[in-house]
């Protein structure tokens, strides 16, 4: 098993549970579009994605209206959203341990940066992270391969086997693999098995349990 000496984690679904958050400030962006009569399951698969392809893909709204349904869904997640989350069982332990090895470990995530640095520092979790990198404001750095090649640069990480991506669905692991990482999936956070399984992670993780075991050997 390869020893990692940079971390990058995934935020919703990996580090943190932050499912009525987002599905509260769903529900109020698309109120506000007069979108109604959408399936639970429908907002299930909003969680994880870039904001932008969750309201184009499974909402089918044009460039203009998601761009405006982005605007909403960030105005009640700026206010009540981003503090309706609660970090997994285990995750503090897992980061302090994995610090006192001396792993490096870093953020990479589709959510707002601005948004995902407040929710870092409500939980005190900031003092592991040597950098977190998010989605700009505008939408045109949102895909979950281009955060992950931004936060290499910023940090002047050459890619290679020894640098880990850690997510819980398929964007965070077709980032990671095209950055040229090592990818852990996790299985307790918002992707399905089966989909995570067909792009060939690296590792797989059922819990945090298993995850701490992959990245501290």
């Amino acid at each position: 098993m390869s020893q990692f000496s940079h971390i990058l984690f995934d935020l919703d679904g990996t580090l943190t549970d932050n499912t009525q958050g987002i599905k509260n400030s769903l529900k109020y962006a698309l109120n506000k579009m007069h979108v109604d009569g959408y399936s639970e399951a429908i907002m299930d698969q909003f969680i994880g994605p870039p904001l932008q392809w969750g309201f184009s893909n499974l909402f089918g709204l044009n460039e203009r209206n998601t761009k405006l349904a982005v605007e909403y869904f960030r105005e009640y997640y700026g206010e009540n959203g981003w503090h309706q989350n609660e970090p997994y069982d285990g995750i503090f332990e897992m980061l302090a341990e994995l610090d006192a090895q001396g792993k490096k470990m870093y953020i990479a995530t589709s959510k707002l940066e601005k948004y995902a640095l407040q929710i870092m520092k409500h939980f005190e979790m900031d003092k592991y992270i040597i950098r977190l990198k998010g989605a700009d404001y505008g939408g045109k750095k949102a895909t979950k391969s281009q955060i992950i090649t931004d936060l290499l640069e910023m940090q002047q990480l050459t890619p290679s086997e020894q640098i880990v991506m850690i997510g819980d669905t398929v964007f965070d692991i077709r980032g990671g693999k095209e950055n040229g990482l090592s990818t852990v999936a996790v299985n307790y956070g918002f992707g399905k098995e089966e989909e995570l399984r067909n792009e060939n992670p690296d590792y797989f993780a059922d819990d945090v349990d298993e995850l701490y075991e992959i990245l501290s050997a």
